[in-house]
């Protein structure tokens, strides 16, 4: 006998009167294609805040999946996102089960969905709302029990808390982040490892050039900035390396190897010229080589 009598009644019930009209299936099972979360995050207990912004903010309130879309979503994207949240949610709620624990509403997995511009009249539809109270325009909610939110990048307002998420915006959203990026600090580790993913991104649409549409075309060009910035750092890189090589090399056929000590000698060596620190290297004692660039 049933434990739940509503359950088997409700069931009893629409099978008796829908079985005139068509095929009742009871308890049905539902086996559903393998879904696949673009990003699902996990934020550590002591994990600090990084300098993201509102990325950093989104990504450190709860665990997270974000499933960024390249042009606006559709009503099935929509529900295909909200698929996958409610299969994640259900997995913890099991896992929290067994383990007999409480798991609060509060702490139920959020879905950020990313797009680089509004559908005015599917956003209505969806029935989303700003909180502009607590987060920034731009950022839109579904209602509460449904645990998501949809971020129209274009809207955002163009600050340095929202330069990781307009970066993969379109358009003059996209050239404005990427600019603002090039603005940054030349030794900001966030910086140049953008820029490196920028690159890698213009170079695989490189080689699609034949099948290339509008939009990818003006996506090239608003990356090519960044790409020769990537590519002129990376050759200095490459450059200073090489010569440090040489240095290293010269120190070593001088003193047989290169100690502590003088591997502090190198980096004051690196910008004089070749014939400079050659001569020096070959000319200073190891004494003379500490006293004079050992700081």
């Amino acid at each position: 006998m049933t434990t739940k009598p509503h359950d088997q009644f409700a069931k009893d019930f629409l099978e008796e009167l829908l079985t005139p009209l068509g095929r009742v299936r009871v308890n049905s099972p539902v086996r559903d294609e393998a879904r696949f979360v673009d990003i699902l995050f996990t934020p550590q207990i002591s994990a600090q805040q990084p300098n993201l912004g509102l990325l950093g903010k989104i990504a450190l309130s709860n665990t997270t999946l974000f499933e960024p879309f390249s042009t606006q979503p559709t009503r099935t994207d929509i529900r295909n996102c909200f698929l996958k949240l409610f299969a994640v949610i259900a997995k913890e709620q099991r896992e929290a089960k067994k383990q007999e624990r409480k798991l609060p509403e509060e702490r139920l997995p959020h879905l950020w969905i990313i797009s680089p511009s509004r559908n005015q009249s599917m956003w209505a539809e969806l029935e989303v709302k700003l909180d502009l109270e607590n987060w920034p325009s731009g950022v839109y909610f579904f209602q509460g029990c449904f645990r998501g939110a949809l971020i129209t990048v274009n809207e955002l307002p163009v600050t340095p808390e929202t330069l990781w998420l307009r970066i993969l915006g379109r358009g003059e959203t996209q050239r404005q982040a990427v600019n603002e990026l090039l603005a940054l600090p030349k030794d900001n580790a966030l910086r140049q490892n953008t820029l490196k993913l920028i690159a890698n991104w213009r170079i695989v649409l490189i080689q699609q050039e034949d099948d290339l549409t509008e939009d990818e075309r003006e996506l090239i060009m608003n990356l090519s900035q960044a790409y020769q910035q990537w590519e002129d750092t990376t050759r200095q890189q490459a450059k200073l390396e090489e010569r440090r090589q040489v240095v290293e090399n010269l120190l070593k056929v001088r003193f047989g190897s290169v100690d502590e000590e003088l591997s502090r000698v190198i980096d004051s060596l690196l910008p004089l010229p070749p014939e400079e620190f050659t001569r020096l290297c070959w000319q200073l004692s190891r004494e003379e080589l500490l006293e004079r660039f050992a700081h």
